[in-house]
């Protein structure tokens, strides 16, 4: 990329990051040095957005749910995205391979106070398994059985990741027991350090739960607010008006590196930003050398290091290279890396040249366009999208970029109503295989409907079915790198970049950290910090 590029266009996406800072309360006291710092009962906390519905089973509420620390599963992930016990306190597998025994532990204890029985979590999961065409798709249960402490599910066929699957937040455990719920604004009865008092558009309100059964949190409330803007998210933790936020921007993490006054935590995350193609007979990209033009006019290694700086790893693999399957043997092979000469002449070769002069290039009278959907509640996203309009002129394709709320992206990747639709995606929990099927594998009979874009391989398909019956880890290495090369060969997707995610903290708030699936955020082991 020439530098009078990165020059003009770091100018020019400026603009996007605009700040409109708005109010979100009061700040606190400043600590004294060696001293406990102010013991306030409140910490008011900003994230990017809300989801419209506490119901764990629509969508990816769930995720929220545990991240406000009011529901939880029956394993979590550490650092290193291994599965460990929660709500389970063991499991196995039976000699058949095809039923899964989980032991609840005794002392796990809903938010109410009633316990969690095996009967309570197999009544949960069964609410998950009917309420959600995400599970069903994800998990073939035969049945969900409760044998005292024990839960039983059986599978139409083995299922070697169930306890990873089972790690989703959309399996939170919840007492069915209680009817009379209103899920949608006031979550589940869970089982986490928090319970939900309040929930509007822009503010949730956390109280703690003085039942928990692992620990009482130390803050009696948490205020939650929904801070879009990722730079006024920045600017209100400066100011003091909020206590800690998630998902800095990298432009202004630098604002925040006065160890005295500030704690980052910060994790090369197991996250993925990547445009969904639609290749939908008829549309433009339906073309792969079309796609592989599109793929060769981006430097994402530019947009990584310049307009990121550095926060980002550049994009090629469906995988991070933090989650080691192949990362530095798949981007070397990547035949789509950044080559303006390359893009030009397979443009030409597909038959679209500029026939008018306009500096698009055109076929049958019709210039080669393309709609770019995106959301701006991640501060990377504007950034890659501006990018690639910018490229892609360069080789006569033009960008047509439509902003849209968080809550349609997913809406318009599965219905492929875009050309390309731009996400910030977890790829792993304690095993890829969820994430490698998403938008990849073909939707046949409706079997995959976040494959909205039509993409089909016959190819990735049979290594696909090979994965989700195979136990041997070395075995489903081999499998998901050889999926991951053929999306390289094949582009369904464009992988922009793998970002480093944080949370941002006041310095006198100890273990406010991120994790690398970022489920874990408001936990009970938040407290003040002693200040050296």
């Amino acid at each position: 990329m020439k530098a009078i590029w990165k020059k003009s266009a770091v100018i020019a996406l400026s603009g996007l990051l605009a700040l409109s800072v708005a109010g979100c309360g009061a700040g606190n006291k400043k600590a004294d040095g060696g001293k406990e710092t102010d013991t306030k009962d409140t910490l008011k906390v900003a994230a990017a957005s809300f989801a419209d519905s506490l119901e764990p089973t629509v969508d990816y509420n769930g995720c929220q749910v545990v991240r406000y620390g009011v529901g939880e599963t029956l394993v979590k992930f550490d650092k290193k995205m291994n599965v460990t016990p929660w709500l389970a306190e063991s499991w196995k597998i039976s000699d058949d391979r095809l039923t899964w025994i989980f032991r609840i532990n005794d002392k796990a204890m809903f938010s109410n106070g009633n316990k969690v029985t095996g009967d309570a979590a197999a009544k949960s999961l069964l609410r998950t398994l009917e309420k959600s065409p995400r599970a069903k798709r994800m998990l073939p249960v035969v049945s969900v059985k409760m044998e005292g402490q024990n839960v039983l599910i059986r599978t139409a066929r083995p299922v070697p990741v169930l306890p990873q699957m089972l790690g989703d937040p959309m399996f939170l455990i919840v007492d069915t027991s209680v009817t009379d719920r209103d899920y949608e604004k006031m979550g589940p009865v869970g089982t986490g350090p928090y319970v939900v008092k309040t929930l509007t558009k822009d503010k949730c309100i956390l109280e703690r739960n003085e039942k928990y059964w692992n620990g009482r949190a130390f803050y009696k409330k948490l205020d939650i607010f929904a801070i879009k803007d990722p730079n006024t998210r920045a600017m209100a933790l400066k100011k003091g008006e909020i206590d800690v936020a998630a998902d800095i921007s990298s432009g202004d993490l630098a604002l925040f590196k006065d160890a005295k006054k500030f704690r980052i935590s910060e994790i090369a995350s197991v996250r993925s930003v990547l445009a969904r193609l639609t290749v939908k007979e008829g549309r433009p990209l339906s073309d792969k050398r079309v796609r592989e033009a599109l793929a060769s006019a981006l430097d994402r290694q530019a947009y990584c290091k310049f307009l990121l700086k550095d926060t980002f790893t550049s994009g090629g693999p469906m995988l991070p290279p933090s989650v080691h399957y192949g990362f530095n043997e798949l981007i070397k092979s990547d035949k789509n890396r950044y080559n303006v000469g390359r893009a030009r002449k397979l443009l030409a070769d597909a038959g679209w040249k500029d026939t008018n002069g306009d500096g698009f290039v055109d076929k049958n009278g019709k210039n080669l366009e393309l709609d770019y959907y995106f959301y701006s509640n991640r501060a990377e996203l504007p950034l890659f999208a501006e990018a690639t309009r910018s490229d892609a002129r360069r080789v006569g394709i033009k960008i047509n970029l439509k902003n849209v709320d968080y809550a349609e992206i997913d809406k318009i990747g599965r219905e492929g109503s875009g050309d390309l639709c731009i996400s910030n995606i977890l790829t792993f929990q304690g095993d890829p295989e969820v994430f490698m099927n998403m938008y990849v594998k073909t939707n046949k009979n409706n079997s995959n409907l976040d494959n909205g874009g039509g993409f089909s391989s016959a190819r990735y398909d049979e290594l696909s079915d090979k994965l989700a019956v195979e136990f041997d880890p070395a075995k489903r290495r081999e499998l998901i790198i050889g999926m991951e090369k053929i999306a390289l060969e094949e582009l369904p997707l464009i992988v922009y970049g793998y970002p480093r995610t944080n949370i941002v903290s006041k310095a006198e708030i100890a273990n406010a950290d991120i994790h690398p699936c970022d489920y874990y955020w408001e936990t009970k082991d938040w407290k003040p910090a002693v200040i050296q």
